[in-house]
């Protein structure tokens, strides 16, 4: 089993930014994937790992070696990438074995290999075809077996999946969770720009702000389980990034504080929030600060409430719908989950916001944690 680990990352292209001060590690057997928008640099960042790039500053190492010296051929990964890169005139049994040859390999144990792979990979039947004769999401798969036949101490994918359909994508993704689970002594670095993949697949999510936004700060926003992003976001750009439809977010002023709550103004009325009354003591906030308060979509109640809201869309999805509501025409609507079925464009509806589900955002955007969940994981 591999580890991997990164220490003060920085890359430049030119005079560019592309990452700055990436330190992260990825313990054996770990599913890891790279988030974040496009100009973020989560490709390059693998690209680094694969030795495909050199980085301009700071250390990488596997399996305890540093390997930032060393060409690709010497540090024992397996890339696939998004688009198949499969030689066209060879089968896919070829395609497969096509670098095991160029190791040298016997032609004995490049048969077991990369029968092993086709069974995992469901690719019996189809290793006499040429990439013409396949599919796309059939394609994928045997550049995956010509991964997996090298047996590498690290995998790397660079947006697998982009390309297919969205049932292939879904059907590929459960396929790759399956291989994880089959190969759990290699570590698996996956870079995708697609949420859900991220949250099903991924042990652990590094999430990459691009440079330009990060005001000098490190291009990792945040690391952690999938869950932990998703309900104890380190700062706004993390709770506005993960989830889909986006975090809501609304401005307003600390009116009072108590241990473990505060009340914040907002459109002048009040709304309450449970925080960690060891953050209040720490004098971050006080009467009068301003803040952004955040809520997800799912969390907002309806139907109840002293505040009101006009629904000025609705997004039907069968079991739930998306409302979008408004207290005041000329502002930015924001969005809540509901079951209402009865609900119209137009309806006045009264809603709540939960007070153990507001998040609280101090004035340079880092959460203030709450009182119900742990403290965030963060990077040093």
């Amino acid at each position: 089993m591999s580890s991997i680990q990164l220490t003060h990352i920085s890359k430049r292209f030119g005079e560019t930014d592309v990452l700055r001060g990436v330190s992260l590690t990825i313990e054996p057997g770990e599913f890891c994937v790279f988030i974040g928008p496009s100009g973020c640099g989560k490709s390059t960042l693998l690209r680094l790992i694969a030795g495909l790039d050199d980085p301009s500053a700071g250390e990488i190492k596997i399996d305890g070696r540093r390997v930032d010296h060393l060409p690709p051929a010497e540090r024992n990964v397996a890339m696939v990438f998004q688009s198949y890169a499969l030689y066209p005139h060879m089968s896919a049994f070829e395609n497969m074995a096509f670098g095991l040859r160029h190791q040298g390999l016997a032609g004995r144990e490049i048969d077991r290999r990369i029968a092993e792979a086709s069974r995992i990979l469901r690719l019996e039947a189809l290793l006499q075809r040429k990439p013409r004769e396949l599919s796309g999401g059939q394609r994928q798969r045997v550049a995956i077996g010509r991964a997996i036949v090298r047996q590498p101490k690290v995998f790397l994918f660079d947006e697998p999946l982009s390309n297919l359909d969205a049932s292939l994508r879904a059907a590929t993704r459960i396929e790759i969770a399956k291989l994880h689970r089959g190969l759990g002594s290699a570590s698996m670095v996956y870079v995708t720009h697609d949420q859900v993949e991220a949250m099903t697949l991924a042990d652990k999510i590094v999430l990459l702000r691009p440079v330009a936004e990060g005001k000098g700060m490190p291009s990792i926003a945040q690391i952690g389980d999938p869950l932990a992003l998703y309900h104890r976001p380190a700062n706004r750009y993390v709770a506005g990034f993960i989830g889909s439809p986006a975090m809501n977010f609304v401005s307003g002023t600390v009116s009072h504080m108590t241990e473990g709550s505060l009340t914040v103004r907002m459109e002048g009325s009040p709304v309450a929030a449970r925080v960690d009354g060891a953050a209040l003591a720490e004098d971050r906030l006080k009467a009068g600060s301003d803040v952004t308060l955040g809520i997800r979509p799912e969390h907002i109640e309806l139907g109840h409430g002293e505040r009101s809201a006009v629904v000025s869309h609705l997004e039907h999805l069968g079991e739930h719908s998306y409302a979008y509501l408004t207290t005041d025409p000329h502002a930015e609507p924001f969005t809540a989950k509901t079951s209402m079925s009865a609900l119209r464009v137009g309806d006045t509806v009264p809603f709540t916001f939960p007070p153990q589900h507001v998040h609280v955002f101090t004035a340079d955007g880092t959460a203030v944690p709450r009182v119900d969940v742990p403290a965030h994981r963060v990077p040093a």
